[in-house]
């Protein structure tokens, strides 16, 4: 269950290039907001089934603009960028400097932001004196940046995801003791999974999406998915091939459940959606991408391949359908060949409505049969061919971003396209050995990636380690094909030094120690070197940050988080079963961050690790905990049986507690926001419905538990532990309890009807956060045995 990266032509503006090399005008997006009245109607009303021929008819033109940055163009199997003529003019910096304000509030008056129009591509250099640094770069990003390489190696401050230490900077910034000019080591530099507007939040606001974009280009990312209000195009194009509103608002599922419905996996679960919510996602992903495209970076929005409601060939003459049978429990929608002339018909109307709302990008993210699509009687490669063709006659020489996942894409699927427009975005690179990426696709062109996040869980840890001894080698060996990085973790918000030291690889340009940069990461992440600081990470470093390739990409989950059983072994049915690291690392490294110097405890950085770090202390201890009551069950130990599971419910309430004193492990927060975008009580409920689904029962029975969807997307946050985990695990113990007195065997108690009895609660928690975080972190570590010294 998850997803992908890339980029062509100019990383972004809006020109585009033909094959025959003319220059085609492209549009920005239109505000739904600001639109006159006549041309929102135009727009945005939906037109009478049957009003306009299939395929007929395109959306008015936002105002043509012209793009004053270089004109270049970009080979997507080398990476290589070619001049075609220097720009009169250079780009806008004042995207940048309003980010950097966002960003340094109180010290983006002593950067200087200088475009460069002379430097190379992805390319920035810094100087400066003590209060006046001047960053000079290629793009707004690319200024950006420096200024985030400016932090991490000069002033030594931390601005993370999430948590920051910028309240430790001087009041006057220190000096750049030489110039430093960095260029990126690869061209694609992509982030945001498929599933990543559906696990970090469906119903963010614009702010915190302006927010994660600011992060991105601070960490050196180019192109960067955009999800947000992709169903308003299917809206829109299909009212013209025989659907009407009602029927679409059916078939789309509610925003939280949306990534499956884009991958071709589901339809309508959550919803429906309101006419009113889709304009106004819409909207919200218009802003982003014209955010993005402000600074310079490339929007990826979701190509057109094949996806139509039920019914589709009986309503369009012509038209051939495959279905696509079963995905965990859900009856996938349909596929339209590609090779059908309807096809080109549809994609063009998508790409036109698409257009008129989110502009033109040069890079357009679709993967085809994902996760065990059938193929029928199509021929895989012409049906390539076609959903290629369709791309480039809306978008000539647009990229196609595929994700490497499984099987995909296979073989028949790259031969029956051009391969340099496309960029595979390897999810499975730190995943498993023994990987010939250019072998496996035939020297298509792929970025590194890494999903070391699924579902959301709230575990540390990654395969750091295989990170850095795979990136140098596969880039530069003498038929690499490797062009890209690809962050792609199923959600973003967790593991910032998994954020940091991924996109770092893109910029550096000799090869990272990995025991130097995370000591490196510990004097920055709190403002200055402290020596219980660097312990703390080196025990990080060496535990949850070094788990190895071979089977898995993410650490355990929590058994605190897992349908109650006395086997149990995780909580997502595809998560590791074990632990993957020695739990003793965590322990310790709490010890450490409690002892680091008071004066470095104020930020938001150090108090989110602490909090953390005894959130993942306490669910490393469930597996301790849970085979310990197991015995004494089956010993009928009664006595002790209460005793364990005693202590099992009062570490639950300490989770809870400790999680609740931070704002980014907050459930109220996930539930006001989706019921903020309801219009009435109705609608409030249904939003909040689709967000407490998904982080419970994910679906409906047959896919909950047939899928063993339920749970997938479990996470240790204030509210869920105390309103689902814990009292789910009380009631199992009490069943093992009666069973204990009566000397019979425990009742069975129907999970999925108790968990979906929750997620139709309507019941309101905090959205701010409530206790002192190093009181009840150091609560956490007086509970917990201490670890033993480490080897």
């Amino acid at each position: 269950m998850s997803n992908e990266k890339p980029n062509p032509q100019p990383t972004s503006g809006p020109e585009a290039v033909s094959r025959r090399g003319r220059r085609l005008p492209a549009t920005r997006p239109l505000s739904l907001a600001a639109l006159p009245a006549a041309l929102l109607a135009v727009v945005c009303a939906a037109p009478a089934p049957g009003a306009t021929a299939p395929g007929a008819g395109a959306p008015p033109s936002a105002a043509v603009t012209t793009d004053a940055r270089t004109d270049a163009r970009t080979d997507a199997r080398t990476g290589t960028r070619t001049d075609a003529r220097r720009a009169a003019t250079t780009f806008d910096t004042a995207p940048a400097r309003a980010a950097l304000q966002r960003l340094l509030p109180r010290h983006a008056g002593q950067f200087t932001l200088v475009p460069d129009p002379a430097a190379g591509p992805d390319t920035f250099t810094v100087s400066g004196t003590a209060g006046a640094i001047t960053v000079r770069g290629s793009t707004g990003a690319t200024l950006l940046t420096g200024v985030g390489w400016y932090l991490q190696h000069v002033a030594g401050a931390d601005i993370g995801w999430p948590g920051e230490s910028i309240g430790m900077l001087p009041a006057r910034l220190p000096a750049v003791p030489a110039p430093v000019t960095r260029a990126a080591q690869v061209p694609h530099r992509y982030a945001l999974n498929d599933t990543d507007d559906g696990y970090s939040g469906p119903y963010r606001t614009f702010e915190e999406h302006q927010r994660q974009i600011d992060l991105l280009a601070l960490h050196g990312i180019n192109e960067v998915f955009v999800q947000v209000g992709a169903e308003y195009p299917y809206y829109r194009a299909l009212q013209r091939f025989g659907y009407s509103a009602e029927e679409l608002r059916q078939w789309i599922p509610g925003p939280g459940h949306q990534s499956w419905w884009l991958l071709q996996n589901l339809s309508g679960f959550g919803g429906p959606v309101s006419e009113r919510l889709m304009r106004e996602r819409a909207e919200l992903g218009g802003r982003i991408a014209e955010q993005l495209r402000g600074l310079g970076m490339t929007p990826v929005l979701p190509g057109y391949f094949g996806t139509v409601p039920p019914g589709f060939a009986a309503r369009n003459a012509g038209a051939a359908t495959v279905a696509q049978g079963d995905w965990a429990g859900f009856d996938r929608p349909d596929w339209l060949d590609p090779a059908s002339p309807v096809f080109a018909k549809l994609a063009a109307d998508y790409y036109a409505q698409q257009r008129a709302v989110f502009g033109d990008s040069t890079m357009y993210r679709m993967s085809p049969l994902h996760e065990g699509g059938l193929t029928g009687s199509v021929d895989v490669g012409a049906a390539a061919g076609a959903i290629q063709d369709a791309l480039h006659a809306a978008h000539p020489g647009a990229l196609w971003a595929v994700l490497g996942w499984q099987d995909d894409p296979t073989a028949e699927l790259l031969a029956g396209v051009d391969t340099s427009k496309l960029l595979i975005l390897d999810g499975l690179s730190d995943r498993y050995n023994r990987l010939d990426r250019e072998q496996r696709w035939g020297g298509a062109p792929y970025a590194m990636g890494t999903i070391y996040n699924f579902g959301g869980h709230t575990t540390i840890g990654a395969n750091t380690s295989v990170w850095l001894e795979r990136f140098g080698p596969w880039r530069t060996k003498s038929n690499s094909a490797l062009t890209g990085i690809a962050y792609l973790p199923e959600a973003t918000g967790t593991n910032p030094a998994a954020f940091d030291l991924f996109t770092d690889l893109a910029w550096e340009p000799g090869p990272v120690d990995q025991r130097a940069w995370f000591a490196g990461f510990a004097a920055r992440r709190y403002g200055r070197a402290d020596a219980e600081a660097a312990a703390a990470w080196e025990e990080l470093r060496k535990g949850p940050y070094s788990t190895s390739s071979g089977l898995w990409s993410e650490s355990q989950d929590s058994l605190f988080s897992a349908r109650p059983s006395l086997t149990a072994a995780g909580a997502a049915y595809w998560s590791p079963k074990s632990m993957r690291y020695p739990a003793g690392s965590v322990r310790r490294a709490l010890d450490h961050l409690l002892k680091v110097d008071p004066a470095l405890r104020g930020s938001s950085a150090y108090r989110f690790d602490l909090v953390d770090t005894a959130r993942q202390a306490l669910a490393n201890h469930s597996r301790v905990l849970l085979p310990r009551i197991k015995a004494a069950y089956e010993a009928k130990d009664r006595a002790r049986f209460r005793a364990l599971t005693a202590e099992w419910q009062d570490g639950m309430r300490l989770l809870d507690q400790v999680t609740g004193s931070d704002p980014n492990l907050l459930l109220g927060t996930w539930l006001s926001r989706a019921r903020s975008r309801g219009a009435d009580r109705a609608e409030q409920d249904r939003y909040e419905y689709d967000a407490r689904s998904l982080l419970s029962v994910w679906g409906r029975r047959s896919t909950s538990e047939g899928g063993f969807l339920h749970d997938y997307a479990n996470r240790e946050w204030s509210g869920l532990v105390s309103e689902l985990y814990a009292p789910r695990w009380a009631a199992y113990f009490a069943t093992l309890d009666e069973a204990l007195v009566a000397g019979a065997a425990p009742r069975e108690i129907d999970w999925h009807a108790f968990e979906e009895e929750w997620a139709g609660r309507t019941t309101r928690h905090p959205d701010r956060p409530i206790g002192d975080p190093y009181r009840l972190a150091t609560a956490v570590a007086a509970a917990l045995p201490a670890a033993p010294a480490a080897g």
